[in-house]
């Protein structure tokens, strides 16, 4: 298995392929995603700094993938820029002939994998950081996983969880999803869940300090002893 870090910008990811052409196709994929949407960006600057769903028309379907995601989520395009770029990567791959391939763009993850793959939890001064972490079963189709902190990195979050994190096959609507949550959350009871449409999410883990609370159907969660020089960060 390879591991590659690839830094293009302000995206910062950990690709992980078993064949250097497919390393090669997801970093192709990634910097046209996020050039797209520069563009897009350019034509309207508002489309970086709201919070609230975009109410315009997009050019890019890049761009378009963000917004659609974000709306149920009742959240900004943005929120789901590093799920979307991780997507494309991943896409690419499998194009390539990929049937294992993992992004990782700080946290917000897309893969296909043949085999089990160890998603490790990073939850900040959470008791169960570095102890836990999601046995991922074969997917032949792409699955997202990402995650939200108030408390962990540079992303802006109104809430208090130490980690929030969303599977869905829609990774634009995973990391939307794991914005919102985590800027809503307060305490863990199925009302905080039952509120919202969570329609095509698969299950969420929500860590707060000692709390540890699961929604929908997730991968088993086991213990492990997490190595924390394999976070996706810059260096």
């Amino acid at each position: 298995m390879i591991r590659e870090q690839f830094q293009y910008r302000t995206t910062i990811t950990t690709i992980l392929a078993d064949h250097e052409a497919h390393i090669e196709a997801a970093k192709s994929a990634m910097v046209d995603a996020r050039n797209e949407l520069e563009r897009e960006i350019l034509r309207d600057p508002f489309f970086k700094t709201t919070y609230e769903p975009y109410p315009a028309n997009v050019s890019s379907a890049v761009a378009q993938r963000m917004v659609v995601a974000s709306k149920p989520a009742g959240v900004g395009p943005m929120a789901a820029v590093a799920g979307t770029i991780a997507w494309y990567g991943v896409e690419a791959m499998q194009d390539a002939g990929a049937t294992f391939a993992v992004v990782d763009n700080g946290g917000d993850i897309a893969l296909i994998a043949d085999r089990e793959v160890t998603i490790g939890i990073y939850a900040g001064t959470s008791h169960f950081s570095g102890r836990l972490a999601f046995r991922v079963m074969p997917q032949d189709s792409i699955l997202g996983i990402c995650t939200s902190s108030a408390t962990v990195g540079p992303s802006v979050s109104f809430g208090t969880a130490d980690a929030v994190t969303v599977f869905s096959r829609n990774v634009s609507l995973a990391d939307a999803w794991a914005t919102s949550l985590c800027n809503d959350f307060t305490t863990c009871s199925d009302d905080f869940f039952q509120a919202r449409d969570l329609s095509g999410v698969c299950g969420v883990c929500v860590i707060a300090g000692d709390t540890l609370c699961r929604w929908g159907t997730l991968p088993e969660i086991v213990r492990a002893s997490v190595d924390t020089s394999l976070i996706t960060a810059g260096r």
